[in-house]
């Protein structure tokens, strides 16, 4: 295919197709351009092989669970969030947990394969939802593995073997509006893979950024769990470094994460991007989301849900971009007021 959208990094700052992002923007003093506002919506392509755990994502009007349909309300609600100003979004291949918050994970939600092949069947509606993003103008952060379904992957052999092949399957599909995180919160103690933790991760990202096709290779990083600083050797091979701010209830600690981060040893100029973060306030004159704008640096919304790992506290279909069955429109009054402060800053 020909790609439409085209995302590379000049020094701090996100170009789409040659242009920095949000060209000329700045808002309360603060510089918008080149930075990539973003949305946690990593259930895009959710599944659950699990017979024993897959009823619990039925959808409230069919008493079933569906990943087609899933994905198709994805792609509806997809210019929406574009013409609220939304300039990309985190999907993964092993998507994240299914109630917002966990703390075990029995389904099984993998797009890599025991073996670290891919599944067709995951691939054929990440292919819808990057077509679309590709149509829309948008940026999509894809994550490759996460804690409590790594270990659905045999060995190390088999991640290293998912790396090749997701990079390689972007790489043939023609995407240009990709960038790959290797993990989601590499430095979570409970994944199973030693080279998935950040005394080792750099050596993913270093081996997906070899893979190349025709002179061209994908922008590479991985994140940390909220209100941690990247490593050294993670920072010194990454195109850009992505950061969490759950845990983060204090704004001013969102600066000074950017702050430390931007001062680590072998660090250089490059994107900062929190691509999760589950603060909100979004009605005040000081929140996460501004405070990271203030210091430079881009910012995600993560909306899950209610509760920690409670189904019975999520609702019916009603709840964050996290918890299955997700509703995908904006549908809450947290995610429209997300939104709209999205729209403010971004002049959508």
């Amino acid at each position: 295919m020909a790609s439409r959208t085209k995302v590379e990094i000049d020094g701090d700052t996100f170009l789409v197709n040659g242009q920095p992002t949000y060209r000329g923007r700045w808002y309360r003093g603060c510089r918008v351009e080149g930075l990539l506002l973003n949305s946690r919506m990593v259930q895009g392509i959710f599944d659950d092989e699990n017979p024993e755990t897959v009823g619990r994502w039925a959808y409230p009007d069919t008493g079933r669970w569906d990943p087609d349909r899933n994905t198709d309300e994805f792609v509806a609600a997809m210019p929406e969030w574009r013409q609220h100003g939304l300039a990309a979004f985190t999907i993964n291949l092993q998507g994240g947990s299914p109630e917002g918050y966990s703390r075990s994970q029995p389904w099984i939600n993998s797009a890599i394969a025991a073996d670290g092949s891919l599944k067709p069947a995951y691939m054929r509606r990440l292919k819808r939802i990057l077509d679309r993003a590709d149509e829309l103008g948008m940026v999509v952060l894809l994550g490759l593995y996460y804690f409590g379904q790594d270990e659905r992957v045999r060995d190390e052999a088999a991640v290293c073997r998912g790396v090749d092949e997701a990079v390689g399957w972007v790489l043939d599909s023609g995407y240009e509006n990709v960038i790959v995180e290797i993990n989601n919160e590499c430095d979570v103690p409970r994944y199973e893979h030693e080279i998935l933790r950040p005394h080792r991760v750099h050596e993913l990202i270093v081996r997906a950024k070899s893979t190349t096709r025709r002179g061209r290779r994908l922008l590479v990083g991985t994140s940390f769990r909220g209100g941690s600083i990247p490593t050294a050797n993670v920072i010194e091979v990454s195109d850009v470094a992505l950061v969490h701010g759950n845990g983060v209830s204090e704004p001013d600690r969102i600066a000074a994460m950017v702050a430390r981060t931007r001062l680590l040893p072998g660090a250089r100029p490059m994107p900062i991007v929190f691509n999760e973060d589950d603060h909100f306030a979004f009605e005040e004159p000081s929140n996460n989301m501004l405070m990271a704008i203030a210091a430079g640096a881009s910012w995600g919304y993560f909306d899950p849900g209610p509760g920690f790992g409670g189904r019975e506290a999520r609702g019916d279909y009603v709840e964050g971009y996290q918890n299955v069955p997700v509703n995908w429109s904006t549908n809450t009054e947290r995610k429209r007021a997300f939104f709209r402060l999205l729209r403010d800053v971004t002049g959508a």
